[in-house]
């Protein structure tokens, strides 16, 4: 993802890629690691808060794309923040307590960022989908299919019923019994609402 990212920023109009962090790549061509037929004079570091002062001492403006871990996105965007960079965060399976956390502290520090569940245009229109079909149901069930149970449930599927369960209407007053013996089911449960997340292990 990070190096489909590079390959997109260097390429669009209007923007310019002013670094590159990584843990394992370091010293190489970010051009050339993100498959670029040219090189782009900018070394992999692993160093943040290097890259972010050198961004700041030299451009106007400028976003940090954040694609690493939800144990050290906070700091990360702290760290963008005190260099008065805004950042887009895509880390899967952040917690939402990191979001909460996240938004106050860039409202207090007046600055922005976005925190994307996820950078699939197809996921987002599902999403969208799923909120306008939830207005004329009572019952709301999301099932997935994927061939490694780890990977279930998904953050798109979490999303969806995180989505669905802040429009404050109440699903599934009754438990939705199931008859398939591979399928196991999440609830998300508050007092307002109560969501079937179902997932089903798959050998495709």
């Amino acid at each position: 993802m990070g190096r489909a990212a590079i390959a997109a920023v260097s390429r669009a109009r209007g923007m310019e890629l002013a670094g590159a962090i990584d843990t394992q790549c370091i010293g190489m061509d970010a051009g050339e690691l993100s498959g670029m037929e040219e090189a782009l004079e900018i070394p992999v570091l692993n160093d943040l808060t290097m890259v972010l002062g050198s961004i700041a001492q030299t451009r106007a403006t400028g976003v940090v794309v954040d694609f690493s871990e939800p144990s050290s996105v906070y700091d990360n965007v702290k760290q963008a923040a005190a260099f008065g960079l805004s950042s887009v965060v895509y880390v899967p399976k952040i917690e939402m307590d990191t979001v909460t956390e996240l938004s106050a502290f860039c409202d207090k520090a007046s600055m922005g960022c976005l925190v994307a569940p996820t950078l699939s245009i197809g996921s987002v229109l599902l999403q969208q989908a799923a909120i306008q079909a939830s207005f004329h149901y009572n019952n709301v069930e999301i099932v997935e299919s994927r061939p490694n149970p780890s990977d279930l449930p998904s953050p798109d599927a979490i999303q969806i019923a995180n989505n669905i369960s802040d429009l404050g209407q109440i699903y599934n007053r009754q438990d939705m019994d199931s008859d398939n013996p591979v399928s196991a089911a999440q609830i998300f449960r508050n007092s307002t609402f109560s969501v079937h997340l179902s997932y089903q292990f798959s050998s495709l």
